[in-house]
């Protein structure tokens, strides 16, 4: 295995402080209950008090710990922390209007099951609040951010900057932070949600850490949350936000678009 460059910065070390600028929480959907159904055909069904969720998905049930941010009009971000599964959480992107839904599960694999790959692994599955005909689009993984360039302010001492370089990969820098100087190229899955909405995540490969963020280009803001190992071997769920400044798009030619 290759060690990290010297004075890298361990998963904890630079999430400390990184929810500064993070949106403040939401009683909303206290007292509210769903249905979900996925594509993949799963089920969810989520009844919500204040700051969690009763949910079951036919195949267990449980009472965790949940955080509701209102991240556009009528859609919220929601991170749902399973106690009795400390390697795994759940991010929901829920609309209650559209009835639209994106679930995100992060899950901390072993390192021996991840060689050569980021150690976070993520399952993506779009679905629908069910009860209601849904409109507006179906969540799909989307191209747009590709060429992007854009700056992130979590806190004043977290600005990082984004390069979306194809569907598959973007590279970040640290400006402004405990990790300046430092940089990487790791893997990402994009969906788009609405319009200038879009789901956006990373799996890193230096470090066991992935990532889970609502970009709303509406308000310029970013919602999310890192889920990962710390420096001591503890698991990780952390809370981020940021207020976004879009700083350059690269457009490419026809036939030299990237993957």
């Amino acid at each position: 295995m290759n060690e990290n460059p010297k004075d890298w910065k361990t998963y904890d070390e630079f999430a400390y402080g990184i929810d500064t600028n993070r949106l403040p929480a939401s009683e909303a959907l206290a007292g509210s209950s769903y249905e979900i159904g996925f594509e993949d055909g799963r089920q969810l069904d989520l009844a919500f008090g204040k700051g969690e969720a009763k949910w079951s998905d036919g195949k267990e049930s449980a009472t965790d710990k949940a955080e509701v941010i209102e991240v556009a009009p009528n859609t919220y971000f929601i991170e749902v922390v399973f106690a009795g599964r400390p390697r795994e959480a759940e991010t929901l992107i829920l609309n209650v209007e559209t009835r639209r839904a994106l679930s995100i599960y992060s899950i901390v694999r072993d390192a021996s099951d991840a060689v050569g790959e980021p150690q976070v692994a993520q399952i993506f599955r779009p679905g629908v609040i069910e009860g209601g005909a849904a409109s507006g689009p179906a969540p799909a993984e989307s191209r747009d951010l590709i060429g992007l360039r854009a700056h992130f302010t979590y806190s004043p001492n977290h600005v990082y900057e984004h390069t979306y370089l194809s569907a598959e990969r973007y590279a970040w820098q640290c400006l402004v932070g405990i990790q300046r100087g430092h940089g990487d190229v790791d893997l990402t899955t994009t969906y788009k949600f609405d319009e200038n909405q879009y789901v956006f995540t990373f799996r890193e490969f230096k470090i066991p850490v992935a990532s889970t963020f609502f970009y709303n280009f509406d308000d310029m803001r970013s919602t999310g949350k890192f889920l990962g190992i710390t420096g001591d071997g503890r698991i990780q769920n952390s809370p981020a936000g940021a207020f976004i400044r879009k700083a350059s798009m690269t457009y490419y030619l026809p036939g030299q678009e990237p993957v």
